[in-house]
């Protein structure tokens, strides 16, 4: 009777079962971005909570992360269609989705933390530790993924965590076992989650955007059978990691200090998969229905990944076309279409929408530049530049095609120069005006390349306009390159007189 009107209630919600259940049902329906800003504000509190149980609260975390699992992956798998909807909503989902995997992390990492404290009485969640392990690392690695949608900065920690995890695994000898991360997923191993974060990192995302970056996950987690982790070194090695140091896997260009954590792995078994799944797609026009892609993708956005994929896998590193050339020296720059079009078209104002970056190293068909991230931080691979050199009155125009965040505010870009000429115009396309950039000289007869919003490219429609007291006629014929404000394409110059 006494107990019956106590007034003591459970320490934390999640402690009740029923309301539990009723939490995690709750969050399995809500759309991903509220499921994961509901999942993060329990996981703070179970963290912060001294009331549980080892063994109650790894529980409580394992059914938490299982019921927001299917609406995370989700939240992943949108955000890279947000570009055009608008900063604050991408940073809304960003945060959401990079704080979730930083808070499961934190959840996980205090159970393991706990675990390792409590001595005997830790065994209660021994039997649970490779599940534990394999979603702590699973953790990491979306985490990562979301790091990699803004290109970094990821730092020396976050490699010395992993491998940490990696090696605690290995020293309980349960680094092979098999095992099912969630409910209805396939079976995997604990090294088999470790080498997919190894191989993400091996393949270059710092050149992909963040649609090719989904995809290319996707990709990578269908061939991972293809790659294997080994300690030996063997003729055909091509990347290598130390687990115990706080480093990213290398390609072996030399042989690194050989110590019990040291291994190895190539991708030379995936290069020859990837090329013959490009071959399949081409010849049947789809992507095979056995590869997982979470969505529907054309062929033509997952093909080009797919190439990526085999010049990263390949024994020998794509070489460069042209010599690089150190240099250091200041560099103005403004973002996108219409940015450029104002600047060479005489409309901008003093030093409207200028950035200083600093050129590193020049050649013939681009540059690479230090900069300072701004604070509408707009870059991004595959982005349109206005660039001018130091003491030049020339612009130039360039695509980002290599962008890694060194600190939160510090970046590196690769620029690949698509006009050293460009000039800006105004076309008429039937009836309607539009800004555009010509890229090349026009001549009769001959191609040149125009830069033009996607809206104003239409099939048989021509562009004409006035440049230097003559009237050019141009027909669109193939795109070359497509951005979020932009679309590169050939125009058969017909007439310019």
């Amino acid at each position: 009777m006494l107990g019956f009107f106590s007034n003591k209630q459970p320490a934390h919600p999640l402690a009740d079962p029923r309301e539990a259940k009723n939490v995690l049902a709750e969050i399995g329906g809500r759309e991903p971005l509220d499921a994961m800003e509901d999942a993060s504000a329990w996981l703070e509190s179970i963290v912060a909570d001294e009331s549980f149980k080892l063994a109650q609260r790894l529980d409580i975390i394992f059914k938490l992360d299982e019921a927001a699992a299917a609406q995370a992956r989700r939240l992943g798998r949108d955000y890279p269609s947000l570009s055009a909807a608008g900063r604050s909503q991408e940073t809304r989902q960003w945060e959401a989705g990079h704080g979730y995997w930083q808070l499961l992390i934190d959840a996980y990492g205090d159970c393991l933390a706990r675990f390792r404290a409590a001595g005997k009485d830790g065994d209660a969640i021994r039997p649970q530790l490779p599940l534990l392990y394999a979603r702590l690392i699973d953790a990491l690695a979306a985490q990562f993924k979301w790091k990699q949608f803004r290109y970094g900065p990821v730092d020396a920690q976050f490699w010395a965590t992993l491998g940490g995890i990696y090696l605690a695994a290995v020293e309980a000898k349960v680094e092979q076992k098999s095992l099912q991360l969630y409910a209805g997923s396939p079976e995997t191993t604990i090294e088999a989650v470790y080498l997919k974060v190894l191989v993400f990192q091996a393949t270059s995302m710092d050149k992909l955007q963040p649609l090719e970056i989904e995809v290319g996950e996707r990709l990578i987690a269908h061939f991972l059978p293809h790659f294997s982790l080994i300690r030996e070194l063997r003729p055909d090695n091509v990347y290598w990691v130390d687990a115990a140091k706080p480093l990213p896997p290398t390609r072996l260009a030399k042989l690194p200090e050989v110590t019990p954590t040291l291994r190895f792995f190539n991708g030379v078994r995936a290069m020859e998969a990837v090329e013959k799944t490009m071959a399949q797609i081409r010849a049947e026009g789809r992507v095979p229905p056995d590869i997982n892609m979470g969505a529907q993708y054309a062929a033509d956005t997952v093909l080009p990944v797919l190439q990526h994929l085999a010049l990263c896998w390949a024994p020998k590193p794509p070489m460069r076309s042209t010599a690089r050339r150190r240099i250091s020296s200041p560099l103005k720059a403004v973002n996108g279409l219409a940015a450029v079009h104002k600047r060479l078209s005489g409309r901008a104002n003093g030093s409207e929408g200028i950035e200083s970056w600093a050129v590193d190293d020049v050649s013939l068909g681009g540059l690479g530049a230090s900069v300072s991230i701004s604070r509408n931080d707009w870059i991004r691979v595959g982005c349109l530049v206005g660039l001018q050199p130091d003491g030049g009155e020339n612009w130039l125009v360039g695509i980002v095609r290599r962008y890694v965040r060194s600190a939160p505010n510090q970046g590196s870009v690769g620029v690949e120069t698509i006009s050293k000429s460009p000039r800006a115009v105004l076309a008429d396309a039937g009836g309607l005006w539009t800004e555009a950039l010509l890229l090349d000289v026009p001549q009769v007869g001959e191609y040149a390349r125009m830069a033009l919003p996607p809206d104003a490219l239409e099939d048989k429609v021509a562009l004409v306009f006035s440049l230097d007291d003559k009237t050019a006629r141009l027909h669109p014929r193939e795109t070359l390159a497509k951005g979020a404000d932009y679309v590169i394409a050939n125009f058969f110059v017909q007439s310019f007189s």
